[in-house]
């Protein structure tokens, strides 16, 4: 009998936020899929718990997901693993080929009866990497599943103690790694995720269109900051950085 593939959002980063749900699910799993964006895994690495491999325990390390994950389950550590090349590069048939071979690697183990458990921050449906994996195999006719995570903007709005949209108002997530400008004119509240490397941008476009912004960093992990307006956010920025965009400051309030 094959095995099951599931992706398994952890939450934006505080392991009590792992759902009961997704904590059942790796403890149920024989093995955790690893994402490694580090440009120096080339090809899907499959790893026994015992062997612990000193390489690529680094990568566990990078792994926020798995760090997350193992604040909740310790059980964790005596998981066979198989690490699956993710890099963050745009050359389009390049990560066609790392998924697809990502795929067929997860597929090997599905087939052996092995229980695949796919480890991602936030929820695996939002900008998730897991769902490049998830969707070749759906459409090979393997059983796949998702285990939702709280989102990253819904624990950032928590944590800065304001509503996310109320009433009307209407919610956009945009990548901001992408051109935004235009996106920062519609109606309602704007999620800037991915913000990190274009932030210095971001900072500029949100100061000269007067917007009402506040920004998480590092939600819910030890190094957590949060700023409050747009001259407070700083031009250098970590990955896991996410603005809530609000209207037109008018005396301190959005219009």
């Amino acid at each position: 009998m094959r095995g099951i593939f599931t992706g398994v959002g952890v939450g934006p980063g505080d392991p009590e936020l792992m759902t009961l749900k997704a904590v059942r699910a790796v403890e149920a799993c024989s093995v955790i899929a690893i994402p490694v964006s580090d440009s120096t895994l080339e090809k899907p690495v499959y790893e026994k718990a015992e062997k612990n491999d000193t390489g690529n325990a680094a990568y566990l390390e990078r792994c926020v997901a798995y760090q997350i994950a193992a604040g909740a389950v310790p059980e964790i550590g005596g998981k066979n693993r198989i690490y699956l090349p993710m890099p963050m590069i745009k050359e389009k048939d390049k990560l066609k080929a790392i998924h697809e071979n990502d795929a067929a690697a997860v597929a090997e183990l599905l087939d052996k009866g092995e229980h695949v458990v796919f480890l991602t921050l936030g929820d695996p449906t939002v900008y998730s990497t897991c769902m490049y994996v998830h969707k070749r195999l759906k459409r090979n006719g393997y059983t796949t599943q998702i285990i939702p995570g709280i989102p990253s903007f819904c624990a950032a709005a928590a944590r800065l103690d304001i509503p996310l949209v109320e009433n009307r108002q209407e919610l956009h997530v945009l990548p901001a790694s992408y051109h935004i400008e235009e996106s920062l004119d519609l109606p309602g509240t704007k999620v800037l995720m991915k913000a990190g490397r274009k932030m210095a941008e971001v900072k500029r476009l949100l100061t000269e269109k007067e917007l009402d912004a506040v920004m998480v960093e590092n939600c819910g992990m030890e190094n957590e900051k949060m700023y409050f307006g747009a001259q407070e956010i700083p031009e250098q920025a970590g990955y896991y950085s996410l603005l809530i965009v609000k209207g037109k400051k008018t005396g301190g309030r959005e219009r």
